[in-house]
């Protein structure tokens, strides 16, 4: 891994030289000795009323054509640079046997590790939740937003990564794979939980102190994701969402598939309906789900769709 930035001859780097400099879309435009003007998002955007935390994925599209020209740098890019560091020295048979991946992937996930540098190009980096494409992703797409859906997805919708910690949707990120649930030995502990839930649970609780409405976190990550935040230190109100499918007239039961699907797809609706109360989350009826009272409390509200 390197973190000097040799090797990218081209496309638009953030460097500590570049500077935000205010524009009439309060967006700010990167300047710097490349010259290149590309929008940033903003370093330290005001939130809306409510948090959204979602999964990431394993599937990458770094080949379609970015919906934007927005874009920001990780908060715990320093963190994600030392696990990087600790990934980069595994060999490819170590890699297969950590995440029990093929030979293939053990391969194309080794060189992206030594690959993995500091500061990012936009030649080899994109927004994450452009980056991503997986079936949460399907769920959000995230490619129908306006410029005015990104910059409010920025303030309310936080990704969380096994190498990035909490990522905001216009980060730049590198390719990789690393699952949260990784069993990797780092400088915190003997996995990735000791090493990231003080800073993903700080970092979030930040971002919902921040905000102007409720202490409220929509969580639509898996448990795997989650168990990286400490729920009690969040300090917030958690209310999870669940959908329950029914084929054929049979039982009502979560289908991995389409939760994660909805879970996306109610992301979606929460950001381009500017949903800012609890109350709207019931409101959802994405992909032919609706709001079931008689299964929800509070804290859970329960969604039904039958197929």
């Amino acid at each position: 891994m390197r973190r000097d930035g040799v090797g990218s001859a081209s496309g638009t780097e953030l460097r500590s030289s570049q500077r935000c400099c205010p524009t009439t879309e309060g967006q700010g435009v990167l300047t710097g000795p490349s010259q290149t003007a590309v929008h940033l998002a903003p370093p330290s955007p005001k939130l809306g009323d409510v948090l959204i935390v979602v999964s990431p994925a394993k599937s990458l599209d770094y080949e379609s054509p970015v919906a934007t020209k927005k874009l920001s740098e990780p908060r715990l890019l320093d963190e994600a640079a030392r696990l990087a560091d600790v990934m980069a020295a595994k060999s490819p048979s170590d890699l297969q046997d950590l995440m029990h991946i093929s030979p293939a992937l053990a391969e194309l996930n080794f060189d992206r590790f030594q690959d993995w540098q500091v500061p990012f190009s936009t030649d080899t980096a994109r927004q994450a939740v452009l980056a991503f494409n997986g079936d949460v992703y399907t769920g959000l797409e995230a490619h129908t937003f306006s410029e005015r859906d990104f910059t409010h997805a920025q303030k309310v919708l936080r990704i969380l990564s096994g190498l990035y910690g909490v990522l905001r949707p216009l980060d730049l990120m590198m390719p990789y794979r690393l699952e949260m649930g990784s069993k990797v030995k780092n400088e915190r502990g003997n996995d990735l939980y000791d090493f990231w839930r003080d800073d993903v649970t700080k970092t979030l609780a930040a971002d919902i102190e921040a905000s102007p409405g409720p202490d409220v976190l929509i969580n639509l990550a898996s448990n795997e994701y989650f168990g990286a935040v400490d729920s009690q230190g969040l300090g917030a109100r958690i209310i999870s969402p669940v959908f329950l499918d029914s084929k054929d007239g049979g039982p009502h039961k979560i289908v991995s598939f389409f939760a994660k699907k909805a879970r996306g797809s109610m992301s979606q609706f929460l950001i381009k309906d500017r949903v800012t109360t609890i109350k709207g989350i019931a409101g959802f009826d994405g992909m032919g789900y609706a709001y079931d009272a008689a299964q929800s409390t509070p804290d859970r509200p329960v969604f039904l769709r039958s197929y």
